[in-house]
C-alpha cells in the first residue's frame, strides 16, 4: 500500500513570531523555517507503518514556495521514498488556503492512487485545521481526525481519536484520510547518512497550473496584531478576597 503525506513549511516552533510594523502580516525576513510539527508526526507514523510491513512506499507532497523543497528533503531524510513539490506561490508570505491545498492534494491522489493519506491535524501558522477534512470530502473517503493511535487491520484503519471527553476509537474503510494529533508518536531525528541519501531521492516539481487548480486567495487579512501583554499579578490576603476577585473581576465564578 502506498501512503501519501502532505507537509507544510512554516516558521520554526522555537522562533518568536514578529508582526510587521504595518500590521499586514508576520515578518518572515531571516526567520528559520521548518516542517510543521504535526506533519512531522504524520511522516513518522507513515514510516512506522512501512517498518511494520503495512506500507510499501511513502510519498510526501508540499504546496507552497520553491523553498519548501528543503522541507521535503527533511521528510526524505526521515525515511520517505520520494517527494512532490507543487509550487503555488512566489512570495513566502502568501498562505495557500485549505480549499486550494485540498484540491491540489485530491489531484495528486488521483495520480498516485495511495491507500491512505496521513496529514497533520493543522498547521501551526494559521491553525485552520481544515485541509484533511476538505480532502476527504473532495475524495468521498472516510476520515479519522485527531489521531493519537493508528492500526491497520485488513482493509480498515482503527484510529483512536482525542476528543473533549477523552478518547474515541473509530474504524474507517481504506482508502481514507487520517490527521495526526500531538500524542500519536515522537518523530525521529534524521541521521547524517540519511540526510546525504535524501539528496539523491527523487523530488518531482509541479505547479498548481499543472493540476488546473486556482490558488487565488478568497480571504483577506485585515490586520495582524501581537497578543496583549500579560498583566502583573496581585497578592490577596485571604481566601475570601481571592474568591471575590475571581467572581467580580475575573468573572470566572
Amino acid at each position: 500500500m502506498k501512503l501519501l503525506v502532505p507537509v507544510k513549511r512554516v516558521i520554526d516552533y522555537n522562533v518568536k513570531v514578529r508582526v510587521r510594523g504595518d500590521g499586514s502580516g508576520v515578518d518572515l525576513d531571516n526567520v528559520k523555517m521548518s516542517m510543521n510539527p504535526f506533519d512531522e508526526i504524520a511522516v513518522e507514523e507513515a514510516i512506522r507503518l512501512k517498518e511494520k510491513g503495512v506500507a510499501s512506499e511513502i510519498v510526501v507532497v508540499s504546496v507552497g514556495v520553491k523553498q519548501a523543497a528543503e522541507t521535503l528533503r527533511t521528510a526524505l531524510a526521515m525515511g520517505a521514498d520520494r517527494a512532490i513539490l507543487i509550487t503555488a506561490a512566489e512570495d513566502a508570505a502568501m498562505d495557500i488556503e485549505p480549499l486550494a491545498v485540498a484540491k491540489l492534494l485530491a489531484a495528486v491522489v488521483a495520480a498516485e492512487a495511495p491507500g491512505l493519506v496521513i496529514a497533520g491535524k493543522q498547521a501551526i501558522d494559521n491553525d485552520m485545521n481544515a485541509t484533511g477534512q476538505m480532502l476527504a470530502a473532495l475524495l468521498g473517503w472516510g476520515q479519522a481526525t485527531f489521531a493519537s493511535a493508528v492500526a491497520i487491520e485488513g482493509g480498515q484503519a482503527v484510529v483512536t481519536r482525542e476528543i473533549d471527553g477523552g478518547l474515541q476509537t473509530v474504524k474507517v474503510t481504506l482508502p481514507a484520510v487520517i490527521t495526526a494529533d500531538l500524542r500519536l508518536n515522537e518523530p525521529r531525528y534524521a541521521s547524517l547518512p540519511n540526510i546525504m541519501k535524501a539528496k539523491k531521492k527523487p523530488l518531482e516539481e509541479k505547479t498548481a497550473a499543472d493540476y488546473g487548480v486556482d490558488v487565488a486567495p478568497r480571504l483577506t487579512v485585515v490586520a495582524t496584531e501581537e497578543p496583549a501583554g500579560r498583566k502583573a499579578g496581585v497578592k490577596v490576603g485571604s481566601v475570601d478576597e481571592l474568591i471575590a476577585k475571581l467572581k467580580n473581576e475575573a468573572g470566572v465564578l
